[in-house]
């Protein structure tokens, strides 16, 4: 049964690029596949697990996560993320630096 995996891949440049085409040309299954550096997104087509297909990209070393899951945290996690940074590292870098 043939399926599409969209991966976001944490790569930034032609290098990174070239692990991840090596791994999935290996990859049992795999029909077609494509790597967009620029928007980080690897599409992979083919008789394939979407795990298997993470574990396979995951094993170059680059940050991978499935794209729908990457996008949602994004958007959820950002917001809070904001808010909270600001306050906590400053405080306690300083206290930090004062008591040493």
């Amino acid at each position: 049964m043939s399926q599409t995996v969209v991966l976001k891949v944490g790569m930034s440049c032609q290098g990174c690029v070239g692990a991840v085409k090596r791994v999935l040309g290996k990859m049992e299954g795999v029909e077609s596949y494509e790597v967009d550096l620029e928007q980080q997104k690897v599409t992979v087509k083919g008789n394939v697990q979407p795990d298997a297909v993470l574990q396979t990209v995951s094993k170059t070393g680059k940050k991978t996560a499935f794209w729908e899951a990457e996008a949602l945290a994004e958007t959820e996690v950002k917001p809070a993320e904001t808010e909270a940074k600001p306050a906590e590292p400053e405080a306690k870098p300083t206290e930090a630096v004062a008591a040493a």
